[in-house]
C-alpha cells in the first residue's frame, strides 16, 4: 500500500512537472513566433508604404483575412501552419501600410499619432501579459463575453463603413480597445492554464489583438488629437 501510494504521488508530481514544462514551452514558442510575425508584418507595411500601394477594399481585406485565418487553423498542427501564419500576418501588415500613409498625409502630426498608437499598443500588451503571467489568474470566464462583443463590434464597424457614420466608427474603435485588451488577458491565461496548447493559434490570437488594438488607438487619437 505504501509503495502504491508513493507511485501515485510520483505519477502526479511527474504529471504536474510535465504540465508546467508544456505550458512554458507553449508560452516561449508563442512569444518567439509572435515577435517574428510582428517584425515581418511591419516589414510588409513598410513595403506597401514605399511602393505607395493603394488601400484595399474592405471586402478584399475581410476575404483575405478570414481565408488565411481558416487556412492557418486547418494547418495548425503541421509545419505548413507556420508559413500560413506568416502569410496571414504579412497580408495584414501590407493592408496596414496604406492606412499609416493616409494618416501621415492627412494629419500634420501624423507621425506623432502613429508613434503614440504604437507606444500605447506596446505598453498595453506588455502590461496585460505581465499581469496575466504573474498573477496566473484564470480569465476563461471572459470567453463568451469577448466572442459576443467582438461579433457586435465587427458588425457595428461594417455598418459604420456602409452608412458613413463617424460617431459609430469611433464607438466601435473604443469598444475594440476594450475587447482586444480583454482578448490579450484571455489568450495569455489560456496558455498558462492549458486552454490553448497550440502555439500557432496562440500567436494568431495575440497578433489579431495587437493589430486591432493599434488600429483602434490610431483612429481614436486621430479623432481627438489629430491636426489637419
Amino acid at each position: 500500500m505504501v509503495d502504491r501510494a508513493r507511485d501515485i504521488t510520483l505519477d502526479r508530481s511527474t504529471g504536474r512537472i510535465e504540465g508546467v514544462l508544456g505550458t512554458n514551452r507553449v508560452i516561449r514558442n508563442t512569444y518567439a513566433l509572435l515577435s517574428m510575425t510582428l517584425l515581418f508584418s511591419a516589414a510588409m507595411a513598410g513595403v506597401a508604404m514605399v511602393t505607395n500601394a493603394p488601400p484595399m477594399h474592405w471586402l478584399i481585406v475581410l476575404v483575405g483575412y478570414f481565408g488565411l485565418l481558416f487556412l492557418t487553423s486547418a494547418l495548425r498542427n503541421s509545419a505548413w501552419g507556420i508559413l500560413s501564419v506568416f502569410a496571414l500576418t504579412g497580408f495584414m501588415g501590407y493592408t496596414l501600410g496604406p492606412i499609416i500613409s493616409l494618416y501621415l498625409t492627412v494629419f500634420s502630426n501624423g507621425g506623432e499619432l502613429v508613434m503614440m498608437a504604437l507606444g500605447g499598443t506596446g505598453a498595453t500588451f506588455v502590461s496585460l501579459s505581465a499581469y496575466a503571467i504573474t498573477t496566473r489568474k484564470d480569465f476563461s470566464f471572459m470567453r463568451g463575453f469577448l466572442f459576443a462583443g467582438i461579433i457586435v463590434a465587427f458588425l457595428g464597424g461594417i455598418g459604420a463603413i456602409l452608412f458613413s457614420l463617424p460617431a459609430l466608427s469611433l464607438a466601435v474603435s473604443a469598444a475594440f480597445v476594450l475587447l482586444m485588451s480583454g482578448l490579450i488577458l484571455y489568450q495569455t491565461s489560456a496558455m498558462i492554464h492549458g486552454g490553448e496548447t497550440n502555439y500557432i493559434m496562440a500567436t494568431v490570437g495575440l497578433y489579431v489583438a495587437i493589430f486591432n488594438l493599434f488600429i483602434s488607438l490610431l483612429q481614436l487619437l486621430a479623432a481627438f488629437a489629430g491636426e489637419r
